[in-house]
């Protein structure tokens, strides 16, 4: 009797998940690819794209404030061609900067001191 209960209750456990699995798939299903929705990602993606090619192909300013700015890559590779053919040299004008576009955090605050001393 007590191995009959005992089943029971693993079936009865195991359909309440098989229950609860279908519900959440249910609600949490993305709603289905129609044209309208087909076309809204269509142009999403073309969005992205043209703001890519747009910074890949354009110079502008990231940080005005720290002097950093985005070249086109034509440019940029011509660029570095220039200052890397002494190596040494530019490593270090590469490495000043980015010190200068990120600088290190400030010290954190010491620490509080206990009220048991």
């Amino acid at each position: 009797m007590a191995k009959a209960a005992y089943a029971i209750a693993v079936i009865g456990a195991i359909l309440i998940v098989v229950f609860l699995n279908r519900q959440l798939k249910r609600a949490t299903a993305a709603p289905p690819v129609d044209e309208g929705r087909a076309a809204e990602r269509a142009k999403a993606l073309e969005d992205i794209h043209n703001t890519e090619d747009a910074a890949l192909n354009n110079t502008g300013w990231i940080d005005q404030s720290k002097g950093v700015v985005r070249l086109k890559i034509d440019d940029a590779i011509q660029l570095m061609e220039q200052e890397w053919k002494n190596p040494a040299e530019g490593r270090s004008n590469f490495l000043a900067r980015v010190e200068k576009a990120n600088p290190p955090p400030p010290p954190p605050a010491p620490p509080k001191p206990s009220p048991f001393e």
